[in-house]
């Protein structure tokens, strides 16, 4: 099967710094690939190559037969390619449910025209936005927050909008980068549960940098490791986890 999203012989050089080193990989549809490396090993870094804030030095990067490499960030997440960050990033003065219906602007299907006159397509699109918004902030338990300003929210709660900030934009693929960081078990729990929720029952196909190798380990179909910015291996959980390779580099002996 022809991979979703391929990416060969990336690179990304800072100047004297070779950040990322022939990095291939590659994602087929409503799979669950995880990203994982030693702090430094280049891993976000691939992240901005794939979703336009960095221009690749080398390599390319297809979703099915469509370059990616080079194209500004807004245009690649209107491709169905959206990410969240390592440090969350909200519209922190808005509301719960105004940060859920900004992002799904750019996928409404009226223009300025329809919205100036209130047209009936227009009020349509509205309402599917607010009813998709509605339905995910009771989904992840944040209905009652709708109205409460971002900022207010714990911190867990910040990265559950954050994700589902991404999710009511119905992507094709979402990029998670470190989103257990902060999190309690529970809500690292509840976090695993999401995103199996969303590759079984929403199509969606899943990368992730994570640290918590038990929910790496639990939920991924495959896992590529990088190390310093350079492959050092990939394959199932099973086999990361014996890699000796692997073992030295990141998991450590234990």
């Amino acid at each position: 099967m022809k991979p979703l999203l391929s990416v060969n012989g990336l690179m990304m050089r800072f100047g004297g710094l070779l950040a990322v080193n022939n990095v291939n990989l590659d994602l087929h549809k409503k799979e669950i690939v995880s990203l994982i490396g030693p702090n430094g090993a280049g891993k976000t870094t691939v992240f901005n190559c794939l979703t336009g804030f960095y221009k690749p030095t080398g390599g390319t990067i297809m979703l099915r037969d469509q370059h990616l490499e080079g194209l500004p960030g807004q245009q690649i997440a209107r491709m169905g390619v959206v990410r969240t960050f390592q440090h969350v990033r909200l519209f922190r003065e808005m509301t719960v449910i105004e940060n859920l219906l900004v992002a799904q602007h750019q996928q409404l299907k009226t223009g300025l025209f329809s919205g100036l006159l209130k047209t009936p397509a227009f009020r349509r699109t509205q309402e599917e936005a607010l009813d998709r918004a509605a339905t995910w902030l009771d989904r992840i338990g944040l209905l009652q927050h709708a109205n409460r300003q971002a900022s207010n929210l714990a911190y867990g709660d910040q990265r559950r909008l954050e994700i589902v900030r991404c999710i009511v934009t119905q992507p094709e693929i979402l990029m998670l980068d470190e989103p257990a960081a902060g999190l309690n078990p529970k809500e690292t729990k509840e976090l695993d549960e999401l995103i199996a929720e969303l590759r079984d029952h929403h199509d969606t196909t899943i990368l992730l940098i994570e640290h918590d190798m038990k929910l790496v380990m639990g939920i991924s179909d495959r896992i590529y490791v990088v190390n310093q910015g350079t492959p050092l291996a990939n394959g199932t959980p099973e086999e990361i986890r014996n890699n000796p390779d692997v073992i030295r580099a990141y998991l450590g002996e234990a």
